[in-house]
Order: C-alpha cells, then sequence, then structure tokens
C-alpha cells in the first residue's frame, strides 16, 4: 500500500489549486530537478566556499613567503576566467540540437568530469615545491571552471524550459533550494566537524579529500535521477541564434541588465562568507563555532524553499518578484546593522588572544542565521525574475535563448565569489593577516577591524546599493502575466501555421 501511495504522490502535481495558468510539474520531475541541483549544492560546498580559502592559505601554500597573495591572485584570474566563460557555454547550449533536448545531454556527461577534476584538486599537498604547487592549482582551478560551466549552465536553462508557469517555477526553485542546502551542506559540515574528531584534527588534507570522493560519488548518482525524469517544453525556432545574435539580445534586456547591476553590488554581500572562517578562527578566538554557523544558515534555506512559494502561490495574481526582492534587502539591511551594534563591543573590545563571551558567540551565531533568511529569499526570488528576463526576450523579440540569458546571471554569480574571494583575502592581507594551519595565532588590531566590517558593516552597503538598480526593473507581476498570455498565443499561431502548411 505504501508503495501505492508513494507512486500517486510522485505522479501528482506540485501545484494543484487553480492559479488562473496551466500547471504541469509532478513531484517526480520535481524533485528529480532539484536532486541535480544537490549535486551542484556539493560540488560548490567543496570549490567555491570560505573552505577552499583557508585550504589553499592554510594548508596547500602554507610555506610560500606570502599565501594570501598567491591565493588572491589564483582565485581572482582564474575567475575571470570562469566569469567568460559562461556566455560561451550558454551559446553553445542554445546552438544544440539533440533527441534528447538542448540542456539534458550536458547534465548526463558534465557532472562525471566535474567529479573527477574536483578529486584531483583535493590531492594537492603541501609538500611539494611551491612552484610546482601554483601551476597544479592553477590548472585544476581551470579544469574545475570549465567542467562545473558546462554542468550549471544546462541546469539553470532547464528550470526555464521545464514550465511556462511562473508559480510553477518558484515552488520548483523552492523545493530545489531545500534539497540544495541539505545536500550541499553535507561537505561543509564534514569539513568543519572534522576538527572534533581524533584523525582529522591534526590532518586536515585527508578531511578535505574524503569530502571531496563521498562527494564526487554523490554528484555522478544524483544527476542521473535528473537526466532521465525531467523534460524540456520550451518551443525553440528551428534556425539557430548565432552567436552575434545571441549577444546582441543582451542590449534589449532591460530587466536582465538590472539584476546583473544588482549582482554586481551583491559582491560586497557575499565577502562575509568568503571570510567567515576566519572571522571565526581569528576574530571569535574559537573554530568550534564553526560548526554551528554552517548548520544556523539551514533554517534560512529551509524557511525561503517552505514560505516564499507558498507566498506566492497565495498571492496569485496579485504576486510581484520586483517587491519581493525589495522587501529582502530591506530587511537585511536592518539585521545587518543590528547585528554590528550588538556585538561590536564584544568582538573588537575583547581581551586578545580569548575567546568571545557566550553571549556574544550565540548572539554571532543568532545573526549568522536571521541573515541568511532574507539573502536565502532574496535568491530564491531572483531565481524567478531571472526566468522572466527569458520570457521578456521572447515577448519581445520572438527568440528563446535560455542558455545565453541563464550564462548572463551565472557570469555575475561567478564574478561575486570571484571578486568577494579575492577581496576578503587582499584585504586580510594587506592587514597584516598571519596565516596558520593547527591552532591559534593572535591578530592584529587592523585584521580584527577588517573582518567585523567585512562581516557586518560591509554587506549592509551593499544591500542598500541593490534597491538602485532594482528600482528601475521593468517587470511587475500584472505584466509578466499579460506577456506570458501573448507568448502562448503566439507559440498556438505558430504551431497552426505549421499545421495548416503540412508540416
Amino acid at each position: 500500500m505504501a508503495k501505492i501511495n508513494l507512486k500517486e504522490f510522485l505522479n501528482s502535481k506540485i501545484v494543484k489549486t487553480d492559479v488562473g495558468e496551466e500547471t504541469y510539474l509532478t513531484w517526480k520531475e520535481t524533485l528529480s530537478y532539484a536532486v541535480g541541483r544537490g549535486a551542484q549544492g556539493m560540488n560548490t560546498s567543496m570549490t567555491s566556499s570560505k573552505y577552499i580559502n583557508f585550504f589553499l592559505t592554510n594548508v596547500l601554500f602554507k610555506k610560500l613567503k606570502d599565501p594570501m597573495g598567491v591565493a588572491a591572485k589564483i582565485r581572482l584570474f582564474c575567475g575571470i576566467f570562469d566569469a567568460i566563460n559562461d556566455p560561451v557555454m550558454g551559446v553553445i547550449v542554445d546552438k544544440t540540437r539533440t533527441k534528447d533536448g538542448q540542456m539534458r545531454p550536458y547534465i548526463k556527461w558534465a557532472p562525471i568530469f566535474v567529479s573527477i577534476v574536483m578529486v584531483l584538486f583535493f590531492i594537492g599537498s603541501a609538500d611539494a615545491s611551491p612552484v610546482l604547487n601554483i601551476i597544479y592549482t592553477t590548472v585544476l582551478f581551470v579544469g574545475l571552471d570549465v567542467t562545473y560551466t558546462a554542468f550549471d549552465i544546462p541546469m539553470g536553462a532547464l528550470a526555464f524550459s521545464i514550465t511556462p508557469s511562473g508559480i510553477e517555477r518558484t515552488k520548483l526553485f523552492g523545493v530545489s533550494s531545500i534539497i540544495r542546502s541539505v545536500l550541499g551542506a553535507l561537505p561543509q559540515v564534514f569539513v568543519a566537524g572534522a576538527a572534533l574528531l581524533p584523525y582529522f584534527k591534526d590532518h586536515t588534507p585527508q578531511a578535505y579529500l574524503t569530502s571531496a570522493i563521498i562527494s564526487a560519488v554523490g554528484i555522478v548518482f544524483l544527476t542521473r535521477l535528473t537526466f532521465k525524469n525531467t523534460r524540456e517544453r520550451a518551443e525553440h525556432k528551428e534556425d539557430v541564434p548565432s552567436v552575434k545574435e545571441c549577444f546582441a539580445l543582451l542590449f534589449k534586456n532591460r530587466p536582465l541588465l538590472m539584476l546583473f547591476l544588482g549582482n554586481c553590488f551583491f559582491v560586497l554581500c557575499k565577502i562575509a562568507e568568503q571570510v567567515s572562517f576566519y572571522f571565526v578562527a581569528d576574530l571569535m578566538f574559537n573554530r568550534k563555532y564553526n560548526i554551528f554557523i554552517d548548520v544556523v544558515k539551514f533554517p534560512g534555506f529551509l524557511v525561503a524553499g517552505l514560505l516564499v512559494p507558498k507566498i506566492v502561490e497565495k498571492l496569485g495574481e496579485k504576486s510581484d518578484s520586483k517587491k519581493f526582492y525589495q522587501a529582502c534587502c530591506i530587511f537585511a539591511i536592518i539585521l545587518h546593522g543590528l547585528f554590528a551594534v550588538v556585538c561590536f563591543n564584544g568582538l573588537i573590545n575583547k581581551q586578545q588572544g580569548e575567546s568571545v563571551s557566550l553571549f556574544v558567540g550565540v548572539m554571532v551565531v543568532l545573526f549568522t542565521g536571521l541573515t541568511s533568511i532574507p539573502l536565502e529569499f532574496k535568491n530564491l526570488i531572483q531565481k524567478e525574475m531571472e526566468a522572466e528576463t527569458v520570457d521578456y526576450i521572447e515577448w519581445k523579440t520572438g527568440t528563446r535563448v535560455e542558455g545565453i540569458m541563464l550564462s548572463i546571471m551565472s557570469f555575475t554569480g561567478k564574478i561575486e565569489n570571484t571578486f568577494s574571494s579575492s577581496i576578503g583575502l587582499a584585504v586580510l592581507g594587506f592587514t597584516g593577516y598571519i596565516q596558520h594551519t593547527e591552532g591559534s595565532l593572535v591578530q592584529n588590531s587592523q585584521t580584527n577591524w577588517a573582518l567585523f566590517l567585512l562581516t557586518t558593516v560591509v554587506p549592509a552597503v551593499g544591500y542598500i546599493l541593490m534597491l538602485v538598480p532594482m528600482h528601475f526593473y521593468n517587470i511587475t507581476g500584472q505584466s509578466h502575466r499579460e506577456m506570458m498570455k501573448e507568448i502562448m498565443a503566439k507559440r498556438e499561431a505558430r504551431r497552426a501555421e505549421k499545421t495548416a502548411a503540412g508540416e
């Protein structure tokens, strides 16, 4: 009986109420897509998070004279290459025509190469010669960039093609966010928790490598489900757009430009995540708080994944992504301001070389969790806004190019990670940060001030600046619904023309 009920559940629609538009997605397809997103989260946890910075500066490059500077340069230049690589992959996806669709063939094969390169990256050893380590790390970073882009762009574009319903897409993004946060947290929790285990406490490189191997197996398995159980439903013209035509479309997409500018300012918000490990180890002076800070972020993913789709579905025709985004920014500004005020004295004026008080530690963990809520609400609603920009260009030009539009947003995401990481490392290096692998060293007051400001005040400034381009985002909830009606009517007219012509 349980098997029958499970089958019925998987084949049931994710949106069961009348929302004023046709819906398509079943729970089977939704969950299959979501675990693919979870596989991406496992990869980015290992290769794009704060832990890889700590691995570079305090493990792999610990014998170099300036590990901070070397790591910052490698991340900057490789990140720029990675960002430029995104639009190229976007064009390739838009030009792809196979029996399996445009995006799904890449989802089938790219994760295998992603996993291999990720494991090879963490085989690197601090005992190798410094020059060899720098070359090896740079080459593997490029490999990570290329293979992940071949996985990431099709995965994101598939969400834009899987259903034309904005409400359904929001629910898809919500479920994906929850599953990605759960699966993506596993490698981070293992690395953070390794400090509590007898063996890994004194073998940090082995902790990273073990986590990478486990993640690689999971990535390959989960993406097979995505490939097998999802469908591409958007219609594409038979004539393939040229590279020049694809890029020309960008200049006609004002809402995409506004999202692009918002993401540029979001770099300031991302720095806090990139220096989080240093914040805990050197300003809080108690590395055990790392695991609490990682775990407390999960409710942000969970609350956003559960509430955002429910709010949007409840609002129905009154839902408006732009207003939702603006409200998230304002809420985040308030929380970061309170974070700075409440924790200032306990972080900056405590005795050097002593751990923060229990009260301050609890407040840091609490505010870390609270600030993750508007962040994840913003990230989730922005996914639907990105899909809106794809609809917008189809409405305006008659051409649908998910790959290139998604790649532009992915491009800005890579720029965020690259510059936030490079800026964070560069600022710490400039203030005289002292690297260390195990144990604790007392940092100078300039480094402590930098860690405090980068974690509290700088993100608030970023959110304030993000409100400026969002004011000029010109798609409202009502205008998007009218836009979709026109798009569906045009698609129906094209199908009728083909039928009449006997095609």
